[in-house]
């Protein structure tokens, strides 16, 4: 039994308890637009994902013919400190990359600047992330 007389697995109860209940009150306020401006402030953009997917009807010999600038242009922006991480796709048609980046559209401008994308041959999907929202309910005052 620990200190404040619970045992473990009361303690793990709680614990999901109180993880469900962020991630819900999280997904209310994700989802119903009314109770997002009311109770959480707007999300602060600290990265940008992109997932980029090989057009439909671009063969791999395409691709494959452009990669060596985009590998290294990509490595000078991990360098230069814009791509933090990237990832390639275990579907095999394209990348995931977290930008530094303050908004969609300086993600856009980090993205556009590239081999692949200035050829036209990646979709681009851009999401701005930044901390997880039902976080900042702990931090409220009871």
């Amino acid at each position: 039994m620990s200190r404040t007389g619970e045992t473990k697995p009361m303690k793990a109860i709680r614990n999901v308890i109180l993880a469900l209940t962020l991630t819900l009150t999280g997904i209310t306020s994700m989802t119903d637009p009314s109770l997002a401006q009311a109770q959480v402030p707007s999300p602060t953009t600290t990265g940008v994902m992109v997932i980029l997917t090989v057009k439909a009807g671009v063969t791999r010999e395409q691709v494959m013919a452009v990669m060596p600038d985009e590998i290294r242009q990509t490595v000078q922006l991990y360098l230069s400190g814009k791509v933090r991480e990237w990832y390639s796709r275990s579907d095999g048609r394209g990348a995931v990359f977290l930008l530094d980046a303050k908004d969609v559209a300086e993600g856009h401008a980090i993205m556009d600047g590239l081999p692949l994308a200035r050829q036209d041959l990646i979709d681009h999907e851009y999401i701005a992330v930044g901390p997880l929202m039902p976080l900042r309910l702990l931090m409220a005052k009871p």
